[in-house]
């Protein structure tokens, strides 16, 4: 069985050219399965370094020819890499889509075959993601690691700043939550974290650019804050295993599986005390609340064009 989890948090700068963005990135985790890490992760929509997209319409249209499929080349030189280097990659583009792109991490096991391709749900419609299909769903898999398995569930970005994201990975057996980020993380953002990985007994990994692009800041929490002392509210214990500065590196931090599966098995955050019956605001469509009624909201709808 696996004991301890390395996880590469490949944190760096970026261009808009995808043909140097992916000769960087098969640097990157070329660097990390060197130095030993079962996974590497990329920031957000790595392939164009979370380039914008343009207001005019010239622009929105070089913007949208930019979406690669699944099965381009640039996708299918990290599957060669990873079973070449032995190295679980969590790869992110903008994935062409029917009538937009979206914004796509695909994990890939070692092997090289594809475990998980999910789309970011909580797109900035109130910027220029209005331009991307979100996507509809957290899906968890099983990540096949030397020893073992692990069960893994991806959101990105924004999908952090909403507690129901990291909540449905949880409830969908998520042991850990891996989190390809393009935006300022130092303070308030990485706390948020804290939180995510409390509430749930979650492992979460982040990975941001490096600055200049943002500030660094990527991030390891093991989902464990309290020590098994037989203390009745428990005795606290820091959460936090990683902490990037804003500097490009990739950092290669440890997660120990055993003590976080055994700590699902006692504590009280997650599913075994939840209530359910009474969260029935939880999955409604209906805005209640008059200050949150925003003309943008798209609320999962698809949009047909860009």
């Amino acid at each position: 069985m696996v004991t301890d989890l390395r996880l590469a948090l490949c944190q760096s700068a970026s261009s808009g050219d995808p043909q140097a963005n992916l000769e960087k990135g098969l640097a990157l985790c070329t660097r990390a399965a060197q130095e030993g890490a079962d996974v590497a992760i990329l920031p957000e929509m790595w392939q164009i370094s979370y380039s914008r997209c343009p207001d005019d319409e010239a622009g929105r249209a070089r913007w949208q020819e930019m979406a690669i499929a699944l099965d381009d080349p640039w996708v299918g030189a990290f599957r060669s890499a990873a079973s070449n280097l032995n190295l679980a990659i969590l790869a992110t583009f903008l994935e062409r889509w029917p009538g937009s792109p979206r914004n796509t991490a695909l994990l890939i096991d070692r092997h090289g075959q594809d475990v998980l391709c999910y789309a970011k749900v909580h797109t900035c419609d109130w910027g220029m993601e209005k331009a991307l299909t979100p996507g509809e769903s957290f899906e968890v898999a099983q990540l096949d690691i030397a020893g073992g398995f692990v069960d893994v569930g991806v959101m990105i970005c924004a999908d952090r700043e909403f507690p129901e994201s990291a909540r449905e990975l949880m409830l969908g057996g998520a042991e850990l939550i891996l989190v390809p980020n393009a935006c300022p993380m130092a303070g308030e953002r990485t706390n948020q974290l804290r939180s995510r990985a409390f509430e749930n007994m979650t492992a979460i990994a982040t990975v941001n650019y490096s600055a200049p692009d943002q500030d660094g800041h990527s991030s390891l929490f093991d989902g464990m804050v309290y020590e098994p002392t037989g203390h009745p509210n428990g005795q606290p214990r820091e959460q936090l295993v990683f902490e990037a500065g804003d500097g490009e590196d990739v950092y290669v931090a440890t997660l120990n599986l055993d003590a976080l599966r055994e700590y699902r098995g006692r504590e009280t955050m997650g599913d075994a005390y939840r209530k359910p019956g009474a969260y029935r605001r939880l999955t409604s469509d209906e805005q209640r609340v008059p200050v949150f009624a925003r003309s943008d909201s798209r609320r999962g709808a698809v949009i047909t064009e860009c």
